[in-house]
């Protein structure tokens, strides 16, 4: 089965990635990120025997092709080890995709792996990518001086005839690389060549600004109580927002707190003010009495938009559901795509009373 480009990328929305030739720095930019935002890391290499172990022989060939010792690996021509090493990416990519998108549903994942940029044109767009590239030179000495990589040195020195196994290894490893490199310095994609004067830190700095990732300052999302300060905050917040057809509607509500029992509304806070707003209510706008509780009024300030607010508003929001018993939520939209990704599925279309078709989207909580 084949699969056209535009939908890999639809199902891939939520993934960045980090590509790039071998000692480029992908592996410790991508773990620092991932500690620094709390994302998950996928690393293809720590999946490979579990994708060894879905595939056979017919699909996978090289994925299946197996060595009795450093000497009958490092035996072969550089020419059968590059094709080896070539098919070993290729066929271990399509159980990383299907990996991918399962575990990108409903938040964003950081994914650690070489592509090439003509992969990398399939599977996503260029503000979601970052390539970390290095002049290939000296590599095996470069890869094996890292203490996670021991096992692949204590391998090569195995080899009865070491120097011709290193050299080999490097002769296979500086053409692929090179090739590599070259193809992604001269695209159009975003690149940062390894410098050893730039610390790892400065290094990650400019990957995080070429996705629009920042910390936000003292981010907290708080549930409004009736006559709060909070909730004078949120009415200045919904009087001043962008969201011309709701904001008139939503600020009567919250002026004269017209919810009932557990409905309520959320607030987000960042950098000493309201960014964002999200509400649980009994009913919508829509003429379906059946259908409780919804995640309404969802609204994150521009500025603000890409920092994942409206996901954590959503979570907020559903957590607070959950622990009140119920066991779903619904979510109307006109968009298709979005709340996917927040874990919520398609069920019907539905009409509001202003007689206009929306999409009903639910989760099970």
């Amino acid at each position: 089965m084949i699969f056209q480009d535009n939908v890999i990328k639809e199902y891939l929305r939520n993934v960045y990635f980090i590509s790039g030739t071998a000692c480029g720095g992908k592996t410790t930019v991508t773990k620092a990120l991932g500690a620094k935002y709390g994302i998950p890391v996928y690393d293809i290499d720590e999946q490979f025997t579990i994708h060894r172990l879905l595939s056979d022989r017919e699909h996978q060939p090289a994925m299946n092709t197996l060595f009795k010792d450093a000497d009958a690996f490092f035996g072969r021509s550089v020419e059968e080890y590059k094709k080896w090493l070539l098919g070993n990416k290729t066929e271990q990519l399509d159980f990383v995709l299907l990996d991918l998108i399962k575990l990108s549903k409903d938040r964003v994942v950081l994914c650690d792996l070489f592509i090439t940029v003509e992969e990398a044109d399939r599977i996503t767009d260029p503000e979601r990518i970052a390539f970390m590239i290095y002049k290939p030179e000296n590599i095996v000495d470069a890869y094996c001086s890292r203490p996670d990589h021991q096992p692949f040195r204590d391998y090569i020195h195995s080899a009865a005839n070491y120097e011709k196994a290193r050299a080999t290894c490097e002769q296979t490893l500086t053409e692929i690389n090179a090739d590599a490199y070259d193809s992604m310095k001269s695209s159009d994609y975003f690149w940062v060549e390894r410098d050893d004067t730039r610390s790892a830190e400065d290094t990650a700095l400019l990957v995080e600004k070429h996705f629009g990732w920042r910390l936000l300052n003292d981010f907290s999302i708080q549930k409004v109580e009736k006559g709060s300060e909070l909730a004078d905050e949120l009415l200045s917040f919904l009087e001043n927002c962008s969201w011309a057809e709701v904001k008139e509607h939503m600020a009567g509500l919250v002026k004269n707190w017209e919810f009932t029992d557990w409905e309520t509304m959320f607030a987000a806070k960042a950098e000493g003010r309201i960014i964002g707003m999200a509400s649980v209510m009994k009913e919508d706008y829509y003429p379906l009495p059946g259908i409780t509780p919804w995640v309404s009024s969802l609204f994150v300030s521009e500025e603000y938009r890409g920092f994942r607010v409206g996901g954590k508003l959503i979570d907020c929001a559903n957590e607070y559901l959950r622990k009140l018993g119920f066991r779903k939520s619904f979510i109307p939209s006109n968009h298709a795509g979005l709340y996917e990704r927040y874990g919520y599925s398609y069920v019907k279309d539905i009409t509001n009373y202003g007689g206009r078709d929306d999409h009903l989207y639910e989760k099970i909580l």
